[in-house]
């Protein structure tokens, strides 16, 4: 994995551009390639489940993505137009999440950006494009819905003991299991660390997870044992990959304020918000 995530960012950042205000964007053809996806209807279909994703979390998608036209020869001397996209770097980062993890590009390319994800947190605060909050919540909500899918594939592999197979996917990625994270960060033994988890952590589960699924798959593991295993691997993967590229590992991450009530007060000020919109109508 070492030498196509270094392939896969290279890339990534050679095919960077800079707009006349100093922001930096790339282009959805050029992306498409990266992520090696040959059918651009299929890679469109990627960024619009991304551009979903992105107003979902609400952040305006309209800001990171923003549909364009070429016009170009289609032979004969006749004209065309073709379709792209101007992406920042955060709506990148939202397409290679939602791209097929069973693709190598779109795996390296998760671990790319999943230890970015701090440098990504600094630029939105300096722009003021993005809320942490709402990124983190939609962050926190994909990871949920992957690890039902994770468990339900795990099922079938023969897991029996999903406990001792998700802990061993934590071993893997931490070089520690759940309790040890838990007495590490300071975290109640009764609740959950991704609840506790930052973007940047969240973005390493979601990466530990959909690859773990599409190992499991691609590979047809049969037996709780090997699938344990074949968790653990893809954890100890993904810590090997944070390291290649200097990213924090996820156990010296800091422990944030549970998820719970970042979505309360994101309900609560929804609220305050319609109530408001109500009152001008009135």
């Amino acid at each position: 994995m070492g030498e196509s995530l270094s392939n896969t960012s290279g890339n990534f950042e050679r095919m960077k551009k800079i707009a006349p205000n100093g922001e930096n964007y790339w282009m959805g053809r050029d992306l498409q390639t990266i992520l090696a996806y040959s059918e651009w209807r299929n890679f469109e279909a990627v960024i619009e489940k991304a551009k979903i994703a992105c107003d979902g979390s609400g952040v305006e998608s309209n800001y990171h993505f923003v549909r364009t036209t070429k016009e170009i020869e289609t032979g004969k001397g006749a004209k065309g137009e073709r379709g792209d996209w101007y992406l920042t770097r955060y709506a990148c980062y939202l397409v290679a999440m939602n791209g097929d993890p069973a693709k190598v590009e779109i795996a390296t390319a998760q671990t790319y950006f999943a230890v970015q994800t701090r440098r990504q947190e600094l630029a939105d605060a300096d722009t003021g494009t993005a809320d942490p909050d709402s990124v983190r919540i939609a962050l926190r909500e994909r990871v949920q819905a992957n690890n039902h899918t994770l468990a339900g594939v795990a099922k079938s592999a023969g897991v029996e003991r999903y406990a001792i197979f998700n802990d061993a996917g934590y071993r893997g990625l931490y070089g520690m299991g759940i309790k040890q994270i838990k007495l590490k960060k300071g975290i109640p033994e009764k609740e959950t660390v991704l609840d506790y988890s930052g973007r940047a952590e969240l973005a390493m589960h979601d990466f530990r997870i959909t690859q773990t699924e599409a190992k499991l798959k691609r590979e047809n593991i049969r037996g709780e044992q090997s699938a344990i295993n074949a968790h653990r691997t893809v954890g100890e993967e993904v810590r090997k990959a944070i390291d290649r590229v200097g990213g924090t590992m996820p156990e010296n991450l800091p422990k944030e304020e549970h998820i719970r009530k970042l979505v309360s007060a994101k309900k609560k000020a929804q609220k305050e918000l319609s109530r408001g919109n109500e009152q001008k109508l009135l």
